[in-house]
């Protein structure tokens, strides 16, 4: 009998649920987003998405097994985010995992985000060869590993300040643009056309694979003050400007771990895979390699539940499952992975 496990996603402002089969077919993945909400802050406020969790929740749930054609007593198993994230809106998710597996006598297990992230290359796709790199590409996380499977994982490198999304986000805001400030930004560099300017990059003096995105942000501040954009092809060219050098670090990151590792699959997961620059820069990096990139559809890039579901999945068919003194965590430790049971 295949496995049917409901995942739930509410680690930040998205709430999402989903029913995945066998740990790879998405049957139904439903998220309602809180950007509307949250847009007139210029940023997520943690007590307004919480409450917005508990609304959004059962009626989502109620969505996704009437789509996927399933029943509560069908499900096998309940996966959810325990980490990290906005540690009341965790606990929303992970009260209500707990208290659907503990009505219906199911096990539920506890997943970590970003190693979901990973895992998102998995659903509805084929098998990911090992061993690989894997690239996390988010608004809070910039991340490095080698993988030799799922579970197994060693951290190359990681951001030391603001990570990519987040840069992303706080340079729309210094040029005056909307909230999130990746897509928009995206557009304004693709409207520009051909632009090979970048900023400088910053440089580890320990020599680290580490990340660094706080120095781009700075230069583009300076860049404003000294020379403001008068128009929409200035705005357009700084936002080029600052794409060019956020993908240069991401790039070079990536090279230097194919240049230390022999692997068969580069994966790439979150918010800011949906990048299509991004995708095509690093497809172009790695051809000399021989190495296959993974990278998730955007509906799976994005936080989702169905990712969850999937590597939730995959951990109860290893007898990972939680119990019901799990609970949430903000900020656990990404060196050694993920989350224990």
């Amino acid at each position: 009998m295949s496995t049917l496990v409901l995942g739930i996603e509410s680690s930040c402002d998205e709430t999402s649920v989903a029913v995945v089969e066998g740990g790879r077919r998405v049957l139904a993945n439903e998220t309602a987003s809180q950007m509307d909400l949250h847009s007139r802050y210029g940023g997520v406020v943690p007590e307004v998405a919480s409450r917005q969790h508990l609304e959004s929740l059962p009626v989502l749930v109620r969505e996704v097994l009437k789509q996927s054609q399933v029943n509560f007593k069908d499900l096998t198993g309940i996966a959810v985010t325990a980490a990290p994230g906005l540690i009341g809106a965790l606990l929303v998710g992970v009260s209500a995992a707990k208290a659907m597996a503990f009505r219906l006598g199911i096990p539920f297990t506890t997943v970590h985000h970003i190693e979901a992230h990973l895992y998102a290359a998995e659903l509805d796709a084929h098998s990911v060869l090992f061993p690989a790199l894997g690239l996390v590409v988010s608004g809070g996380h910039t991340e490095l590993y080698h993988m030799e499977g799922w579970g197994q994982y060693q951290l190359l490198g990681s951001t030391r300040d603001d990570a990519a999304g987040e840069a992303y986000d706080k340079v729309a805001k210094l040029m005056g643009l909307g909230y999130p400030g990746g897509p928009i930004l995206e557009k304004l560099a693709k409207s520009a056309g051909e632009v090979t300017e970048k900023f400088s990059r910053a440089r580890m003096k320990d020599k680290s694979q580490d990340f660094s995105f706080s120095g781009v942000k700075t230069a583009v501040s300076l860049e404003i003050k000294k020379n403001p954009p008068q128009n929409e092809r200035d705005r357009e060219r700084l936002a080029a400007k600052f794409q060019n050098t956020v993908l240069m670090e991401i790039t070079e990151h990536v090279l230097a771990g194919l240049g230390n590792f022999p692997v068969k699959s580069l994966v790439v997961g979150g918010g800011v895979a949906c990048n299509m620059a991004l995708r095509e820069a690093l497809r172009k990096e790695i051809e000399s390699f021989g190495v296959a990139l993974r990278v998730p559809p955007p509906k799976y890039c994005s936080d989702n539940a169905a990712m969850i579901a999937g590597l939730g999945a995959y951990q109860l068919s290893l007898g990972k499952i939680a119990s019901f003194s799990a609970t949430a965590t903000a900020y656990p430790s990404s060196v050694s992975p993920f989350l224990l049971q």
